[in-house]
């Protein structure tokens, strides 16, 4: 009984470890499929021109230059907006309130809550607050703002992870030393954190990056023919402008679109290539 209740739970380990490596076979080749077909179509169209020169109703004489500032414009306040906002509300939490007390539970749910709430309805808030009453109209300032809000509820929990992992023996060896709260948790525990919080605010970033639906409801425009030379001036970003050709009827710009996918996962690829180098330097410094 006992070797055939053994066989019986084999056989749907078997099948359950087949079903998973099907799975993830399917999305492989899915993944691939849509690789080919963007660079097959891309490709041919990507070039220093396309790079440095500002859209147009020609498809022969658009380029992403425009997008491509708009987007470093908005993803680099974003970072700082919610790795500052994200990692002190972290501390905060962890450090210097009692978890057991019912506002900090309340919080605690709120920000996990938040982590679910689509993207959509954080570009409503950001177009009632940040466009209309706030008065920022539709700068880069709105977008980053509203891209904050988006994010900033995972970076918080990914930060808070990331702190809790800290041993206590650590603090209380820098306790002893003489070391203020403070002290400890900037010399400390933060570093010691480091790598989980970059971690976390890759991927989070990386949402940001791709999204679009809440940038065009602050509205990010989908043609802008000059360079953003401020946070106040008006923007696009590559994932709205990319939208705006596949909206086209012309065949010619949905091969410009795939051009500009290109671009978008080369700058994706970049921001993170330097997270993970930032996080690894962090990683190793503490081994």
């Amino acid at each position: 009984m006992d070797q055939k209740l053994y066989e019986k739970r084999h056989l749907k380990n078997k099948l359950f470890h087949l079903l998973l490596a099907g799975c993830i076979l399917f999305s492989i080749t899915a993944l691939a499929l849509l690789l080919y077909d963007i660079f097959s179509k891309g490709l041919g169209w990507l070039d220093w021109q396309f790079l440095t020169s500002m859209p147009s109703r020609s498809p022969e004489k658009a380029g992403i230059l425009s997008a491509l500032v708009g987007s470093v414009w908005v993803i680099g306040l974003t970072s700082v907006f919610s790795l500052i906002l994200g990692v002190g509300t972290a501390v905060y939490l962890e450090e210097y309130t009692d978890p057991k007390k019912l506002i900090n539970r309340i919080i605690q749910l709120n920000i996990s809550n938040l982590a679910g709430v689509p993207a959509i309805v954080y570009g409503l808030l950001g177009l009632a607050f940040f466009v209309r009453f706030l008065g920022f109209d539709k700068s880069i300032l709105s977008g980053a703002l509203t891209l904050t809000l988006l994010i900033l509820p995972v970076i918080t929990v990914a930060s808070q992870e990331a702190i809790r992992s800290v041993p206590r023996s650590l603090r209380e060896a820098s306790y002893s030393l003489g070391t203020t709260k403070l002290q400890t948790i900037t010399g400390v525990v933060l570093p010691y954190a480091m790598p989980g919080i970059l971690t976390g605010s890759i991927l989070a970033i990386s949402r940001a990056m791709g999204e679009a639906a809440p940038l065009i409801m602050v509205g990010a425009a989908g043609y802008i023919a000059f360079l953003p030379k401020g946070p106040m001036d008006w923007f696009t970003v590559l994932p709205v402008q990319i939208f705006n050709w596949t909206s086209r009827p012309q065949e010619e710009f949905q091969y410009i679109a795939a051009a500009g996918i290109i671009v978008l996962m080369a700058v994706l690829l970049s921001a993170n290539a330097v997270a993970i180098l930032l996080r690894n330097k962090y990683q190793n410094r503490m081994d």
